[in-house]
């Protein structure tokens, strides 16, 4: 009977967590980008930070959620730590509202919930699904609590479970470890509070060992995010970390005066449940009131507890930066910005590996060429890693738009990839090899291969716009430069044939045999560094058709390589659509 009473109590647990995960995604998918503007702008001081932080947890059911949507507002550089420290602290206060309605008998009202909530999910759409979502939620939370109780009456007043909560009440610090453990493992400070309330309801603990298990709770809800969370996001790893000291230091300091705190909760307020619940809330209202004015000052201590590390040998361009798998569950929204910002990074090592082939087409050392290698492997590291991750979004809790721009991400990546293996696979070591020959391209040859160059660099430029700020429909901004390259390459394979024919009709000694085969190697190789090229521009086109639809507007060519990218009409013999070439 003990181990199906363990089973029940899991399967409460399990419930109680699905439901809080029903309302936060239903709050998201309802209004998630609004939540986003809202934090943006009620942010001007740390007092309306404090109150937005306590609003939107009181809304979400969950501080993780929050702490996850001002981590994505700090990392863009929308918020300062300060006042996302100060949104932490209104968190924590909010979360401790659902135990203050919890700790009256609403029990009752959960059907009610459950049965307006499926109504609306049924019938509804868009916003009034969502809201269905959130009133299931709300039902499936207050069931799970009434369960949890009723699982826990019976066995209040064992002996054995007496004898060890009985040996805590002369030990306030291993209580304060043991509601820590719990919290973490069950990952929900409300499971354990009302864990707590049902004790001290029964007097199975005193006053005393409740509060500190309190305690215990409000430091194992903070463990959580340091540990699960990212290690290569600075500002993540501060405001977890910053909102976990907050709570041991508070909690290390009521330590020795609880037999005194406990006297004074108990004259106050007879009811057990409620003194639970009263100082649950108070103890994080007396942290926050201590705390704003001195965020400035404890955020410069975290940026010095955890400082920016300086770049290292060993951290290679391919690490990815901003792949925080908690936001996959917790804010997919967040989670797809994060995957589009490691996406223009693959641009950028595209656009350092040309620079580097066009170095080498100048010089005579390979090695110049060669640095495009570690970059090519660079890419390919960050490309696994941005699939990886978007292949762990969750379609139930990313909503379509959102899983639209996941796939649009992942053939934006794919193609880039594309374009990678063709520069390191094809490009670098035709350089190479043309450097160890010593084996220069005339000034006439070599001008459409730097043309070409050139704006392959301008159109990755605008593949990364596209990819940043567009939606789908619009037209694609790269529309004919597929005429554009095919036309250079044209050209130059038509001047190698008219210069052969007029070379080959006017050769009349072995000498200059020797220098048209000389320059027939040197066209053999612009020839095939020009189609190559070609075929890089079409992957980059490619990536930047994903999120749109090809127009026959807006089309970007490039002039002569000597002068800057702009955007003009194309060349009278330049279709608007262009046939679809390899």
């Amino acid at each position: 009977m003990e181990l199906l009473t363990l089973v029940d109590l899991a399967g409460s647990v399990a419930l109680l967590l699905w439901g809080v995960h029903m309302v936060q995604t239903g709050v998201q998918r309802a209004c998630g980008a609004r939540l986003n503007s809202l934090l943006s702008r009620m942010l001007g001081n740390r007092f309306q930070a404090f109150l937005t932080g306590l609003g939107i947890t009181a809304v979400l059911q969950s501080s993780t959620a929050t702490g996850l949507m001002i981590t994505g507002l700090a990392a863009r550089g929308q918020l300062e730590l300060a006042p996302a420290l100060a949104v932490m602290l209104g968190a924590n206060v909010g979360t401790t509202l659902i135990v203050q309605l919890l700790s009256f008998d609403v029990a009752a009202i959960a059907p009610v919930f459950v049965l307006t909530g499926v109504m609306l999910f049924r019938r509804g759409q868009g916003t009034w699904r969502d809201s269905g979502r959130v009133f299931i939620g709300l039902g499936l939370i207050l069931i799970s609590l009434r369960q949890f109780l009723v699982l826990l009456g019976p066995y209040t007043h064992r002996p054995e479970l007496t004898a060890v909560l009985g040996a805590m009440s002369s030990h306030d610090l291993a209580a304060v470890l043991l509601g820590a453990v719990i919290t973490w493992i069950s990952h929900s400070s409300v499971a354990t509070v009302m864990l707590i309330t049902t004790f001290a309801t029964s007097g199975t603990i005193p006053v005393e060992t409740a509060l500190a298990l309190v305690l215990g709770a409000n430091i194992g809800t903070s463990i959580n995010p340091v540990v699960e969370g990212s290690r290569t996001d600075l500002t993540a790893r501060r405001i977890s970390m910053g909102n976990l000291l907050v709570r041991v230091v508070g909690a290390g300091l009521l330590l020795p005066g609880l037999p005194w705190l406990s006297a004074i909760v108990a004259r106050i307020e007879p009811d057990a449940a409620r003194q639970v619940a009263d100082f649950h809330t108070l103890f994080n209202i007396l942290l926050a009131l201590l705390m704003i004015p001195l965020l400035n000052s404890y955020a410069r201590l975290m940026m010095r507890l955890i400082p920016t590390p300086p770049q290292t040998a060993q951290q290679t361009p391919g690490t990815p930066l901003y792949l925080d798998r908690l936001l996959l569950d917790k804010a997919p929204q967040l989670a797809v910005g994060s995957a589009t910002r490691e996406a223009m990074r693959l641009c950028d090592l595209l656009a350092s590996m040309l620079h580097a082939m066009r170095d080498g087409l100048t010089s005579s050392d390979p090695a110049r060429a060669g640095a495009a290698r570690p970059l090519g492997n660079a890419m390919e590291d960050l490309g696994n890693a941005i699939r990886s991750y978007l292949a762990g979004l969750d379609p139930e809790t990313a909503n379509q738009r959102e899983m639209d721009r996941a796939e649009d991400i992942l053939a934006f990546t794919t193609q880039l990839l594309h374009a990678e293996d063709i520069v390191e696979r094809s490009l670098v070591p035709m350089v190479q090899k043309m450097a160890r020959q010593r084996l220069h391209l005339s000034q006439d040859l070599l001008a459409p291969v730097l043309t070409m160059a050139t704006q392959l660099t301008t159109n990755l430029n605008v593949c990364a716009t596209v990819l940043l700020g567009t939606e789908r429909g619009m037209p694609n901004p790269l529309n004919g430069q597929k005429d554009f390259f095919r036309t250079l390459e044209i050209e130059a394979t038509t001047a190698y044939f008219e210069r052969l024919r007029k070379q080959t009709s006017d050769a009349s000694s072995p000498t200059e045999s020797h220098d048209i085969s000389l320059q027939d190697e040197e066209v053999t190789y612009q020839l095939t560094l020009l189609r190559d090229l070609r075929r890089v521009n079409t992957h980059i086109v490619a990536a930047s058709t994903y999120p749109m639809t090809p127009g026959e507007d807006e089309l970007f060519v490039q002039g002569p390589a000597e002068q800057p990218a702009t955007q003009t009409a194309l060349p009278d013999h330049a279709s608007p659509n262009p046939p679809q070439d390899g």
